[in-house]
C-alpha cells in the first residue's frame, strides 16, 4: 500500500483527495495545508507520493517542491493545478515532479497519473 502526504489549503480539496484515494491501494499518512508544513510533513512521515497544490499561503507548491526535492531528490510528487498554471506545471517539473493532475478533477484522473508512478 502506498503512502501518501496531501498538500493543499482547501481543506474540500484535501478531504476529496484522500476519500478517493482510500478506495485504492493507498494509505493517506498526513495532510499539509501549505508549503511550510509541506516540507516538515515530508521529512517526518517520509511518504511514498506527495499531491502538492501549486499555489497556497505562506509558500506555494513550487517552492515546497524545490524544498522536499533538496531533502530527498529521489521524492515522488504530482504537482495539482487550475488549468492555467501551465507555467507554473512546467518549472515544477523541470525541478523533479513526475506527473501533474489538473483541478477540477475526477476519480479516474487521480489513478490514473498515481497508478503509473
Amino acid at each position: 500500500m502506498k503512502r501518501v502526504l496531501i498538500v493543499d489549503d482547501a481543506m474540500f480539496m484535501r478531504s476529496t483527495l484522500k476519500m478517493m484515494l482510500r478506495k485504492g491501494d493507498y494509505d493517506v499518512v498526513g495532510e499539509a495545508q501549505n508549503g511550510v508544513e509541506a516540507i516538515q510533513a515530508y521529512k517526518k512521515l517520509n511518504p511514498d507520493i506527495v499531491t502538492l497544490d501549486i499555489h497556497m499561503p505562506e509558500m506555494g507548491g513550487v517552492d515546497a517542491l524545490e524544498g522536499i526535492m533538496k531533502f530527498d531528490p529521489h521524492a515522488t510528487v504530482v504537482m495539482i493545478s487550475a488549468a492555467g498554471d501551465q507555467k507554473h506545471v512546467l518549472d515544477a517539473m523541470k525541478i523533479g515532479a513526475k506527473n501533474f493532475i489538473v483541478k477540477p478533477f475526477s476519480e479516474d484522473k487521480v489513478f490514473q497519473v498515481l497508478n503509473k508512478l
